[in-house]
C-alpha cells in the first residue's frame, strides 16, 4: 500500500515539518558531493555503527565527539534518492497533524527523540553489527505512532495494487499504520533484522517510542489539546 495524503486539515502552517524535510533533502546533496568514496566514509563516520561502541579497536578511530554527534546526523542521512523519496513523502503526510497538535517546538524535540531512540533501539538488537544505521525512518516510524493515537479515524487516500491493477482507496489511519506495523514486525522477526539493508528494529523502535514520547508530552504543562494561534499562521 502507498499512501498518497490523508484527509486531514492542519489549523496551523507545519514549519517544523518542512524545515526537518529541507533539512534531509540538503544533507543528501551534501553526501552526494563527497563522491562514491567519500560516500561511504561519509556514511560511516555520520551514521550510528553499532561496532563502534561495541568493539574498542573500532571505536578507537572516532573521538568522543564522532561517536556523540553519530546519535543524531544518522537521521538525517539517506543511502539513496528512493530512500530519501519515501522518507519525506510519509513525513510530508504525517507530519503536519502531528506538529498542529504538539506546536512547533515540541514536535520539533519530539522528532528528534523518537530519532535517538530508534537508532539506540537498532544498536542494541544488533550489538556488534559494522552495518551503519542511517534514515529518517525511525523518527518517522514515531510520528505515525503518535498519528496512529492522535488521528486514528482519519482518512489515508492509498494506492492498493491488486494484481495488475491499481486502487485507490480511502482506509482510515488505524488500519493503515496497523499493517504497516505489522508488517515491519514479521520483517524483523523473519530476518536479520536489517535484511535488504532495511533497519526494520528501528522502525518498531521509534513507533513503540513514538507513542509512549506522546503520552509524555500531553503530560507536561500546556501539552493538552491543540494551542489557539494568530490568524496570520494558519494553513487554509
Amino acid at each position: 500500500m502507498i499512501p498518497l495524503r490523508d484527509i486531514n486539515r492542519s489549523e496551523t502552517f507545519p514549519l517544523i515539518n518542512y524545515l526537518l524535510i529541507a533539512a534531509n533533502v540538503i544533507v543528501f546533496f551534501i553526501e552526494l558531493s563527497q563522491g562514491r568514496g567519500g560516500f561511504e566514509r561519509f556514511v560511516y563516520t555520520y551514521g550510528l555503527v553499532p561496532a563502534r561502541y561495541s568493539d574498542p579497536q573500532i571505536a578507537a578511530y572516532f573521538s568522543a565527539g564522532q561517536q556523540a554527534v553519530a546519535f543524531l546526523t544518522f537521521m538525517f542521512l539517506h543511502g539513496g534518492f528512493l530512500h530519501l523519496l519515501g522518507n519525506m513523502w510519509s513525513l510530508f503526510i504525517f507530519g503536519d497533524n502531528v506538529e498542529d497538535r504538539l506546536g512547533h517546538l515540541r514536535y520539533l524535540a519530539f522528532y528528534l527523540l523518537c530519532g535517538l531512540a530508534s537508532g539506540v533501539f537498532q544498536l542494541v538488537m544488533h550489538w556488534g553489527s559494522p552495518i551503519p544505521t542511517i534514515g529518517a525512518s525511525g523518527a518517522i516510524s514515531g510520528v505515525m505512532g503518535a498519528y496512529f493515537i492522535l488521528y486514528p479515524g482519519a482518512r489515508i487516500l492509498t494506492l492498493v495494487p491488486i494484481f495488475f491493477f491499481f486502487q485507490l482507496i480511502e482506509v482510515p489511519a488505524f488500519f493503515f499504520i496497523g499493517i504497516w506495523f505489522v508488517l515491519q514486525f514479521l520483517n524483523a522477526a523473519w530476518s536479520s533484522g536489517q535484511a535488504g539493508g532495511i533497519a526494520w528494529w528501528a522502525h518498531i523502535g521509534g513507533f513503540i517510542f513514538g507513542i509512549a514520547f506522546l503520552k509524555l508530552f500531553e503530560r507536561l504543562p500546556g501539552g493538552q489539546g491543540r494551542r489557539r494561534i494568530p490568524r496570520w499562521s494558519r494553513r487554509w
